[in-house]
């Protein structure tokens, strides 16, 4: 499987995606710098975690403008996955990728620990290493992680099965108390209308290892190469 991690400046977690990629696929991904007009032929992309361009204007917006994203956008649309994790998520949703928008927390506050998700959805390749229901451990590290939407777009998400994790409590159930930053229905990721795009703000190569502390997220890259291998 040929992969590429998109680095952008201001990215931080574009090593740790390489490092749980390397260790899925048995290659090294290519990291493609954000200035890059051109990518090789891929099977899978992914924008990591980070504050690119330091986040300013809005998290993700600039990002978003970089060369390398006309050449996403373009992949993306010719049904090649598309993964962003994060801010990788945020930038997903300015460039047009997916709907919504990713707010300031609505504690207003960086948010940093881990977090349960529920598996919505395992008829992706994003997320057939797990079942429907599943509930997983994964971190969380964010300041602009609150999903919103509107109504019709929300109901369109539900009734499309394009809600991919939600953030649950220890017994698996969506609630105010295990929503760490406010975001709509419970939402902590989304698919796009073809299932080939994944934005998702909870860091499953931060838990894909025994070494760091545990290995809820590693089903999500051994899945994804298994699907798309």
């Amino acid at each position: 499987m040929r992969a590429a991690v998109v680095v952008f400046p201001g990215s931080n977690c574009d090593r740790d995606v390489a490092v749980a990629l390397h260790a899925a696929t048995g290659r090294p991904p290519l990291m493609a710098w954000h200035r890059d007009p051109e990518l090789p032929p891929l099977d899978l992309i992914v924008l990591p975690g980070g504050f690119a361009y330091g986040d300013y204007l809005r998290a993700g917006a600039m990002a978003a403008h970089s060369p390398v994203m006309r050449e996403v956008v373009a992949r993306a649309k010719r049904g090649v996955p598309v993964l962003g994790i994060c801010n990788g998520f945020q930038i997903l949703t300015e460039a047009g990728l997916l709907p919504g928008v990713l707010m300031r927390n609505a504690s207003l506050r960086f948010v940093c620990k881990d977090v349960r998700l529920r598996v919505e959805t395992a008829e992706t390749a994003f997320t057939c290493g797990y079942r429907e229901g599943d509930v997983l451990r994964i971190p969380i590290a964010h300041m602009d992680g609150n999903y919103v939407t509107d109504a019709a777009t929300l109901a369109r998400l539900e009734g499309e099965g394009r809600i991919a994790f939600r953030y649950v409590d220890k017994a698996g159930q969506p609630s105010a108390e295990a929503n760490p930053n406010g975001s709509l229905a419970n939402v902590a990721g989304i698919l796009n209308e073809s299932r080939t795009v994944l934005g998702l703000m909870p860091h499953p190569e931060r838990l894909a290892d025994p070494a760091l502390g545990g290995t809820d997220g590693r089903a999500f890259f051994t899945g994804l190469v298994k699907a798309l291998a």
